[in-house]
């Protein structure tokens, strides 16, 4: 499981997003037929089921309540209008409860943004995808071969630092401690690469970790400040932000976020101890509040704050192109990469996006997000113009699942009709 992770397999880790989340939820709903709707004149699409508001937030607590979240969001807007469901608190011991307003680490959902400001940096003419990375960040093993397009695509073979135990026994000693994108690079670049560039898939944070130093060298300014001008100031995220490396906090009102035990179990995909699951399950083991942490391991790879107003604003506007110009935008849209030569018909990888098709009709582009103390996921389904966004405030439930993912199927069995997935909450 990635730290920051793109989605379930509709995702950012498993990025999903194990190491790396796949949309496995959606693969499983290949077959899925829709069903007819009620009427002629129904202005429904005929894949999408009427919601029933107070079904649907039911549903949804239920599913939370069982992979006992504190908290979790979950929005979702339809032709049919925008649904809420918000559970539980935002802060234990307390009853704050959550709302689409609140502000959250939004871990691998970053990379959307990072992806984005690249392709604006093409389109402007100052780097082209197919540059070498060593055009702009010395050092870099095989940088001459591997291109701005293979870091976009996780196609860079490069090792995710993020799976390196020294981080994890770092970032345990002392979350707040301010650290730098190359400092992260050195991690991975003291281990060989898995693979020759282009030659496979894997999500790696090493990637864009990187494409944050190429933006800086190309754009010219600070990654943070090139986020709000061209990302979140046109678009009016006004929640949205990328922190300095020693700003720990996140603006009022935001959540606590919350994980069983340290940080390799986020950032390695270390299952949990059948011990630690029952004292968990049965309330002896609390979470640890992890919410007062450095996001400077993260950078452009995912150390963005954001909401879920926001998120939904700004998946919608990117993939209908509201970001990029239409010629750029082509490229986007295109871009996903089967993530298995085997299997091209699943989940893909883009710049920036996960795509999956799903039903005879639908599919969506997505991106989920996954370190210590919060999990979540976006995603924009063209086809039935649908737009969600789910996060929670603890990262894994006691049986080690990926809390924002593990709710996904319950979700989409609730937005579409002749689906069936298994939720397989604990």
């Amino acid at each position: 499981m990635a730290l920051l992770a793109p989605g379930a397999a509709l995702l950012i880790a498993s990025c999903a997003l194990p190491s790396e989340t796949s949309f496995t939820a959606l693969s499983s709903f290949t077959s899925a037929k829709p069903a007819p709707t009620a009427s002629a004149s129904d202005s429904t699409p005929s894949a999408l089921k009427p919601i029933d508001p107070a079904v649907f937030r039911s549903t949804v607590e239920r599913a939370a309540k069982k992979l006992m979240v504190p908290g979790a969001v979950v929005l979702l807007r339809t032709p049919q209008g925008t649904f809420r469901a918000t559970v539980g608190t935002t802060e234990l011991g307390t009853a704050k409860p959550p709302t689409t307003g609140d502000h959250f680490r939004i871990a691998s959902n970053t990379k959307t943004m990072t992806a984005a400001l690249i392709i604006l940096l093409a389109q402007d003419g100052r780097l082209r995808l197919s540059d070498p990375v060593s055009t702009y960040v010395p050092g870099v093993p095989n940088g001459e071969h591997i291109t701005i397009a293979d870091l976009l695509k996780m196609r860079s073979g490069l090792y995710n630092y993020t799976d390196a135990p020294e981080l994890a026994a770092t970032m345990d000693a002392d979350p707040g401690k301010a650290v730098t994108p190359q400092a992260m690079l050195d991690i991975a670049f003291r281990r060989p690469p898995n693979f020759a560039p282009d030659a496979s898939y894997e999500y790696s944070n090493t990637n864009y970790t990187l494409l944050g130093l190429v933006a800086e060298k190309a754009g010219g300014h600070p990654l943070a400040q090139q986020f709000r001008d061209r990302l979140f100031a046109p678009l009016g995220l006004a929640g949205t932000s990328l922190p300095a490396a020693g700003d720990l906090s996140l603006p009022t009102p935001y959540s606590h976020g919350y994980m069983y035990g340290g940080s390799a179990y986020a950032l390695v995909d270390r299952p949990y101890p059948a011990d630690v699951q029952a004292a968990a399950r049965s309330g002896k083991l609390r979470p640890m509040d992890y919410t007062l942490q450095s996001p400077s391991y993260a950078t452009a790879a995912g150390g963005a704050i954001s909401t879920a107003d926001d998120l939904a604003t700004w998946i919608r506007a990117l993939v209908a192109g509201k970001v990029l110009n239409p010629a750029f935008q082509q490229q986007w849209l295109h871009s996903p990469q089967a993530e298995d030569s085997a299997a091209p018909g699943g989940k893909k990888y883009g710049y920036g996006i996960a795509y999956q098709r799903f039903g005879p009709k639908a599919s969506m582009y997505y991106h989920g997000g996954e370190l210590p103390g919060f999990n979540s996921f976006i995603g924009r389904d063209t086809d039935h113009d649908v737009t969600l966004v789910i996060w929670t405030n603890l990262t894994l439930s006691p049986g080690g699942r990926m809390t924002a993912q593990a709710l996904l199927p319950t979700i989409l069995n609730q937005v579409y009709a002749g689906l069936s997935l298994p939720t397989g909450v604990d």
